[in-house]
């Protein structure tokens, strides 16, 4: 199937539809703000203007159908009746178009194309006066004369005219999909054959179309499997929707309310065939195998299902002998079930494709009890089949899909057998619009008692359906006298006199009765409930449908699709029944849904469950992980079998339906167990040992895990240490010295690290935190939460309240707060700290935590509802190898000047040559790794042992899960690079470990074998213009610590692994500081720059950098003259020597080399004028800045400086470079 070519037009033909219709309307005098008044009007005729400015006269029933459509624009807006007349044409086109390719059109003469290769001409057109379309003597006439004309225009007016007669013909056969007669929606059609721009060209050209065989009921998948029907429907009604879907997710209201109109487009979803034959034939086929094992206990369940052709079927789990017993009194319900008596519902039914599969499964059962096909067609539409959707256009093509299956089990299905097939698949319909007044007409020949009962049902049905399209298929209906109701409704007398009182009443009975059916498929109960529910979170819920859900289903009123799941056990489900659903999985884990998991296991069986994984749907959506599964209303302490596929995605994705047979993903739990589990998640994939686990300790019993604290404004009281001054961060200290401290160190989660580190922030708690235990917004509400202050400053483990993929755990000693994000665990007794720090990090934990919890947060609850086993003989040995990892991890840690324990650089040895550091490094590297992925693997070892778990994890860790860095040449000669810029601004010195300068007072001092710059101001230019130039000084650093003899070799490696652009490697290493180096120091330090770059702009013309912690009120105006200013000069000088070179050199690639530099130096000279006014208002405002206020408030104070320009706007110019 081409689903690229099915998305193509399905998206070009909607936008070309809508405006085509929008056009329509417009030469009728109908646009999105107004519709016109006739300009003039007689008996027979009225006369519209036009938006193009002409005037358009239209006769009696055109006047009516214009009048209708206002009217429906007055009640709904243009835009939605745009919108439904669009998709109402799509799907008549699409389904005439499947009719055609099919032979299923009544007279059996192609529309839309021609069963002749190659023609362009549809047979329709060919064969107009020879086909059977009841035309009359004028159309005939007309044909001829369009015939006769020949030309473009007119060929398309003959199409157009036979289509519509085509389409009036199908209403005799689909009235569900074909009007009888014309309406308004014809008043706004137009289609052409012969332009290659129109819909139709665009459907079947065979270069760029839909290929005819994804129509084509004969076309048989892989595995010889048709796939003409289902797919191409379904996959035509969500493409449809992408502009829609889009708008809703990704537009201008990704975050908004969803309307009833666009619930639809927010919610449609394709699903995948085997997936939904899963669900149908372990619910409908289920049914139909336990009556046949009721009828014969010796019937082999599998091999029955196999007979049937249901590969999908999963026969029923090993049970307990009890369990049996109970399962043999269920099967006897079922022992005189016939055919007929199955009824089954989608009560989100979409493009119909639960339906479909529904239609296939159930023929099975009724050719096994001797019916013939024909006739079992028309059992199953008229017994078995039921359906609901909030979307019309879904129910045009979920009517038009059953139809169709009929169609192709009875050639003479269409034509009906005790009148037309009617399918009971409706669209919810709104009961706003009924007069009620118009009750007083019906009934009038029932007694006085039924008519009061009716009159009662009907009111109530009124009420209960007022905005129904915001609830759709949720509503409860209460129980009503069908038959009577029906009777009521078809029982209207007005005495054959048209009164006002009584005026439009024959409109008011249609309405009663599309109500009435929609009602009567919802306040049944049936055998079997499929569906694939809207997915839509609450934030998302309109007004209306948000109260209506809290009202009515408060348990479940985060998420619409458990709204509907309980809604379809609990109303719609009758004794025994099943029910089938596909949701994603958060319902199985999320403590929001922790009440309903409660409720249904202890009230239903769970008989089956499909755990997808991701990349089961496409779009957004297959993001999600997905899960199937079913339900009986029972409860009997059931075995279940789960089916686990989570593995098979991304690259595997396509593995998953294979992989659905293979015996190694199934689970057989049996579902009490879950309740063991705190929050009874559906863990169905855990193996009874593990199970048994949470009937022993948790890690509650040994310890207290806590949330920290919520400031309320990040930005403001978190920084990042090295953001502020070193001199004001207290390390180590207490929690009986608190009140005492200023910036403090505070876990913050991070990246995913094991055993040390993600040390990186600090909080403000001066004054004991007095601002931030008291910050509130502007209305006095409180915004911050200073949680477990006893615990803050205190030795613990620490890790990250949102978690990606592996949990991550580390060991946080004295001196350090912990954040609402930075979660901490506290043991009762030290002696089981680094215990506890081993298990966390271990295979096996990570995989109870998944047990626990399948978010991506894992919060203190999750960690003390974790089972353990202490055992004391191991602690000493699991003690040694944590206290190794610590280690191992902090020097690698603090190999990285973002440590606050950074000492110097690791490619800093008493050697001659950068790459023999760097080999070196390298090794250091390896053995670090290696060591902790040893250490890791012996842990996992001790812990699987504990456990007694050897049959079901083995040790080995994966490269990727450790912690510690590799060497990598080019991280690591950028990061030297870094290193080396800090010398040259005297963060850093060669003469003392550490961090040198941070703050407070300069020492010259500290800094004697590679003096720090004087000024705090190192320019980066595109040639050497300054004595302290970046790259000049650069290159004497590596003089200096590796000696001249080997000064050229280094440099050359180092532009090597830097592999910018370049001749020399001097070069190289001046383009990496003028085009890199920012770029680089901007990640490293998380956009909060310590090192700032006055940028003049893109030319390159001024770059300076300083650093922000020597920072003084004189520092622009320094940059400004001593350092911009002679830029400038140095320039202009070298534009006039280029100029010189353009007026005497005789060498043409001398000129061209020349002219390019006089281009370039003109660029940077206009950048740096401008610059100079820019940086010169801030130099003379002398601007002081606060360490202690971050780099985001400080850097801002130089950026956005306006410059004012003659005769136009002021220039905004940033002093600094943009934080990207």
């Amino acid at each position: 199937m081409n689903k690229n070519a099915i998305k193509k037009f399905a998206i070009e033909a909607r936008k070309k539809l809508i405006d085509s219709v929008t056009d329509k309307a417009g030469m009728l005098g109908i646009t999105e703000k107004s519709c016109s008044k006739p300009s003039a009007k007689g008996p027979d005729f009225e006369v519209y203007q036009t938006v193009a400015g002409t005037e358009v006269t239209l006769n009696r029933k055109q006047c009516e159908q214009r009048r209708r459509l206002v009217s429906q624009i007055e009640s709904r807006s243009f835009e939605a009746v745009v919108e439904e007349v669009a998709y109402t044409w799509f799907n008549r086109i699409c389904a005439i178009r499947f009719m055609e390719v099919n032979d299923y059109l009544p007279n059996r003469v192609r529309v839309l194309s021609s069963e002749k290769e190659g023609k362009m001409e549809p047979d329709l057109v060919t064969q107009a006066l020879d086909v059977d379309l009841d035309l009359t003597a004028q159309e005939r006439e007309e044909i001829i004369n369009w015939k006769m004309s020949g030309t473009s225009e007119d060929t398309d007016k003959m199409f157009g005219k036979l289509f519509l007669k085509q389409c009036h013909q199908l209403h005799d056969i689909l009235p569900g999909l074909f009007e009888a007669d014309s309406n308004y929606m014809e008043l706004l059609f137009g289609i052409s054959y012969t332009n290659k721009d129109d819909v139709i060209y665009m459907l079947v050209n065979s270069e760029t179309g839909i290929p005819e065989e994804d129509f084509n009921v004969s076309t048989l998948d892989e595995e010889g499997n048709p796939t003409g029907q289902v797919e191409i429907i379904g996959w035509l009604y969500q493409y449809y929707n992408t502009e829609l879907n889009n708008q809703v997710y990704d537009g201008n209201m990704s975050k908004s309310r969803i309307t009833k109109e666009l619930l639809p487009a927010a919610t449609t979803i394709y699903t995948p065939d085997w997936a939904i034959r899963y669900m149908v034939e372990n619910s409908v086929g289920r049914i139909w195998i336990e009556h046949l094992r009721a009828v014969d206990s010796s019937t082999d369940e599998k091999a029955t299902a196999e007979k049937f052709g249901w590969k999908y079927y999963l026969p029923e789990a090993e049970q307990e002998e009890a369990v049996n017993v109970k399962l043999a009194e269920i099967r006897t319900t079922y022992k005189n079930l016939k055919p007929t008596d199955i009824t089954c519902i989608d009560p989100c039914m979409g493009s119909g494709h639960i339906l479909i599969a529904m239609f296939d499964v159930l023929m099975d059962i009724y050719e096994s009890a001797g019916y013939d096909k024909r006739e079992a067609a028309f059992e199953i539409v008229e017994h078995n089949i039921h359906g609901l959707d909030i979307d019309q256009r879904a129910y045009q093509l979920a009517y038009f899909a059953v139809m169709m299956k009929g169609r192709g089990y009875n050639r003479r299905f269409l034509r009906g057998r005790d009148g037309k097939p009617e399918p009971k698949v409706y669209a919810i319909v709104e009961s706003n619009e009924i007069n009620r007044n118009h009750l007083q007409f019906f009934g009038m020949h029932l007694s006085e008692v039924e008519r009061n009962v009716a009159v009662m049902q009907i009111e109530g049905l009124i009420n209960t359906f007022k905005d129904a399209r915001e609830y759709g298929s949720i509503l409860n209906v209460d129980e009503c006298d069908w038959e009577l109701v029906e009777k009521f409704v078809e029982d209207l007398d007005a005495d054959g006199q048209i009164s006002f009182e009584n005026f439009e009443s024959d409109e008011t009975q249609e309405q009663l009765r599309k109500l009435v059916r929609v009602a009567r498929n919802l306040g049944q109960k049936y055998n079997v409930v499929v569906t694939n529910p809207p997915y839509l979170g609450n934030s998302r819920f309109s007004p209306i449908l948000d109260k209506y859900v809290k009202d009515n289903y408060s348990d479940v009123k985060t998420d619409l699709s458990m709204v509907m799941f309980k809604h379809a056990l609990k109303d719609l489900c009758n004794t025994y029944g099943y029910v089938s659903f596909i949701t994603t999985t958060s319902w199985m884990f999320l403590s929001s849904f922790e009440k309903l998991r409660s409720y249904v296991l202890n009230e239903y069986d769970f008989i089956s469950l499909v755990d997808f994984g991701t990349e089961l749907f496409e779009g957004k959506v297959g993001h999600n992980p997905i899960v199937a599964w079913v339900n009986r209303k029972s409860n009997i302490g059931h075995a279940m079998t789960g089916v686990r596929l989570v593995e098979y995605c991304y690259s595997r994705r396509d593995e998953k339906e294979k992989e659905y047979f293979n015996k190694k993903n199934y689970h057989y739990p049996k579902q009490f167990y879950f309740s063991k589990i705190p929050g009874s998640p559906v863990a169905y994939w855990v193996s009874d040992k593990i199970f048994e686990l949470f009937d022993g300790k948790h890690i509650s019993d040994f310890g207290s895990a806590k949330v920290g604290i919520g400031s309320g404004n990040t930005d403001y009281f978190l920084k990042l240490w090295f953001e502020i001054s070193f001199l004001d961060i207290d390390f180590k200290r207490t929690n009986n010295e608190i009140s005492q401290v200023n910036f403090v160190p505070i876990n913050k989660g991070g990246s995913f690290r094991k055993w040390y580190g993600n040390f990186e922030y600090v909080i403000n708690w001066k004054n004991d935190g007095a601002e931030l235990k008291n910050y509130k917004d502007s209305k006095g509400n409180k915004l911050s939460y200073p949680r477990n202050l006893d615990y803050q400053l205190k030795e613990s483990i620490t890790w990250g309240d949102i978690t990606s993929s592996s949990l991550s755990f580390r060991y946080s000693d004295i001196g350090k707060f912990f954040s609402d994000v930075g979660n901490s665990f506290f043991v009762f007794n030290q002696k089981y700290l680094f215990y506890f720090l081993a298990y966390a990090n271990t295979k096996f934990f990570d995989l109870l935590s998944s047990v626990i919890n399948q978010t991506m947060h894992f919060k203190p609850g999750n960690m003390e509802a974790m089972p353990v086993i202490i055992s004391e003989n191991h602690i000493a040995e699991i003690d040694s190898v944590v206290k190794e990892n610590i280690r191992i991890c902090k020097t690698d840690w603090d190999s990285f000047e973002t440590s606050w324990d950074f000492q110097h650089h690791p490619l800093l040895c008493k050697i001659s040559t950068i790459a023999e550091a760097f080999n070196q490094w390298q090794i250091k590297c390896y053995d670090r790794f290696n060591q902790l992925k040893a250490n890791e693997e012996e842990l996992n070892r001790i812990f699987i042992d504990i456990y007694g778990l050897q049959d079901e994890l083995n040790p080995k860790v994966e490269d990727k899960d450790i912690t510690v860095r590799k060497a990598d040449l080019s991280r690591d000669i950028r990061s030297f690079i870094s290193y080396v810029v800090g010398c040259m601004f005297g963060r850093y010195s060669l003469d003392e470990e550490g961090l040198i300068y941070a703050g407070g007072e300069w020492d010259d001092s500290k800094y004697v074998s590679f003096v720090a710059d004087r000024d705090n101001i190192i320019p980066i230019c595109d040639d050497e213009y300054f004595e302290d130039d970046i790259v000049g000084l650069f290159v004497e650093f590596v003089k200096t610590v590796y000696g001249a003899d080997s000064l050229e070799e280094n440099l050359d490696f180092i532009a090597n692994a830097l592999g910018n652009k370049g001749t020399t490697s001097r070069e190289v290493i001046r383009n990496y500081f003028l085009k890199d180096f920012y770029k680089d120091h901007l990640k490293i330090y998380q956009k909060r720059p310590i090192y700032w770059m006055f940028d003049s702009g893109k030319q390159n013309g001024f770059k300076a950098l300083i650093y922000m912690h020597r920072y003084d009120t004189d520092t622009v105006g320094r940059v400004r003259t001593d350092y911009l200013h002679r830029a400038q000069k140095y320039v202009e000088t070298a534009m006039q020597s280029a100029q010189y070179t353009i007026d005497n050199a005789s060498s043409a690639s001398e000129k061209s080399k020349a002219t390019k530099a006089v281009t370039k130096y003109t660029k940077q000279l206009a950048e740096m004028k401008i610059y100079d006014e820019a940086i010169a208002h801030i130099a003379n405002q002398r601007i002081k800045i606060d360490l202690d206020d971050g780099v985001k408030v400080n850097y801002a104070k130089f950026q956005g400086v306006e410059v004012a320009q003659e005769g136009k706007k002021a220039l905004k110019v940033d002093l600094l470079a943009k934080i990207k």
